[in-house]
């Protein structure tokens, strides 16, 4: 945790420009218009929505979504609560999302209401300026580059430069005797931005500049440890998009690679970092955006409820119910402290066993306390989750590799993939939360 202290600082500093960019430029930028709602009621929870399978399934919107955000937004194009759409892609840039869902949803939608899978990456300052290997979809340089990443090299790059390298595709192997082009510098570390395209090159490639330390001049070296810093966004084992069944999603990519890279050398892959669903990390800036939001519109009452809909039992439902426990327990240490202090009379907390309180300072300091005190998970019916497929009561009566589908990285724990209720579509997700927080917008 002490590691990640640039990290949040760094987090935290962007954030607060953020908001205070948004509030001296009237929200052009924003789909709240500028004009400041002292209106009644005032919202004190926040909506955090997940997109594929609860939103749209592929390019096609879920018929609920548009019903739904007829109750969210009003007549001015405000949203009547502040929302945040939580996504595990990583293949656009924020700005190409917000437009996306503008137009599928018909409402108002900016890249501040919008959090990529990538979005932490552009706080990893210390890789900026090293030379990254970036593997997935879509403009992948674009996105590293508008992350902060400087110097950046892409698997067809690497492809390129060494063609003997990729090898499977008969078709694709050099017709002449070839030398490798050594006009590359040594690679550094490797982000993984998602599922990419031709498995067998990336994997391969990806295979080459770990065990070679970013160097595919020379050969394998299966001993050398720790091997080049791996950086992965999105964990989704399946998502759903227009087909009747899931497809793979990145997390499938990445049991893959972990699997390869075990059967060569014997040893784990060690990730620096993960990144999207159902990482803490994720719900903490979600709730930050959030909170923004709430200022930006001079809501006073301070948002106490996260609801976080998805449809993904593995991701958005552990992902909620994870970051639920750490405020759960966050507030417990407050308390106790809080009664430490009334027993001694000193008005400190030196009592208390310090470990652990250091680490949850290091977590809240760089990013601001959060002011929730619950995330609340709906799941939908619309996606990933099948209904009359039962999830283990007892973690001793599942086996890891038919049931749970999280990553290698997180524990099983049945009661983290028990969400808080399940509904039919997005629609009814919203009308059951108005109705829980007794809510009626104007």
């Amino acid at each position: 945790m002490r590691g990640l202290l640039p990290f949040y600082r760094a987090l935290s500093a962007l954030c607060n420009r953020q908001v205070r960019r948004r509030a001296g430029f009237a929200g052009s930028e924003c789909g709240f218009s500028g004009i400041v709602s002292v209106s009644k009621p005032q919202p004190c929870f926040g909506l955090l929505f997940d997109i594929d399978g609860v939103l749209v399934r592929g390019k096609i919107p879920i018929p609920a979504a548009k019903k739904a955000f007829q109750k969210l937004v009003n007549s001015q194009g405000q949203f009547v609560v502040p929302v945040v759409f939580v996504t595990n892609a990583g293949n656009c840039m924020r700005q190409m999302k917000a437009d996306q869902l503008s137009h599928i949803l018909g409402v108002p939608i900016t890249m501040d209401q919008v959090m990529m899978s990538h979005s932490p990456l552009r706080m990893f300052k210390k890789y900026h300026d090293k030379c990254v290997l970036v593997s997935g979809q879509g403009p992948v340089l674009d996105i590293a580059k508008n992350l902060g990443f400087q110097n950046v090299v892409s698997i067809d790059m690497l492809r390129e430069s060494f063609p003997l390298l990729d090898m499977v595709d008969h078709n694709r192997r050099p017709k002449l005797p070839s030398s490798p082009i050594a006009n590359l510098p040594t690679v550094e570390a490797v982000i993984l931005f998602g599922e990419p395209i031709r498995w067998e090159t990336n994997l391969q490639l990806i295979i080459d500049i770990l065990l070679t330390n970013g160097n595919l001049s020379g050969a394998h070296q299966t001993q050398k440890l720790p091997h080049l810093p791996l950086l992965a966004c999105n964990m989704d084992l399946m998502w759903m998009a227009e087909a009747q069944s899931p497809r793979f999603g990145h997390g499938t990519f990445l049991v893959c690679l972990e699997n390869i890279y075990k059967k060569i050398t014997g040893k784990e892959v060690k990730y620096k970092a993960l990144m999207g669903k159902p990482s803490e990390l994720t719900y903490h800036f979600a709730e930050y955006l959030i909170r923004g939001q709430a200022v930006e519109r001079n809501w006073t009452q301070p948002i106490t409820s996260l609801y976080a809909i998805g449809d993904n039992l593995m991701t958005d439902i552990y992902g909620a119910n994870l970051y639920s426990c750490y405020l759960k327990e966050r507030n417990r240490r407050k308390n106790s402290k809080a009664v430490a202090k009334m027993a001694t009379g000193t008005g400190s907390s030196a009592a208390l066993p310090q470990d652990n309180d250091h680490v949850e300072n290091a977590w809240e300091s760089e990013l601001a306390p959060p002011s929730a005190t619950s995330c609340k998970s709906i799941l939908v019916c619309t996606g990933v989750y099948n209904p009359h497929t039962e999830v283990p009561t007892y973690a001793n009566k599942c086996s890891k590799e038919t049931v749970f589908h999280g990553h290698r990285d997180f524990r099983f724990d049945p009661a983290l993939v028990e969400p808080g209720h399940i509904v039919q579509d997005v629609a009814d997700a919203v009308e059951l939360i108005f109705e829980q927080e007794k809510f009626v917008p104007q």
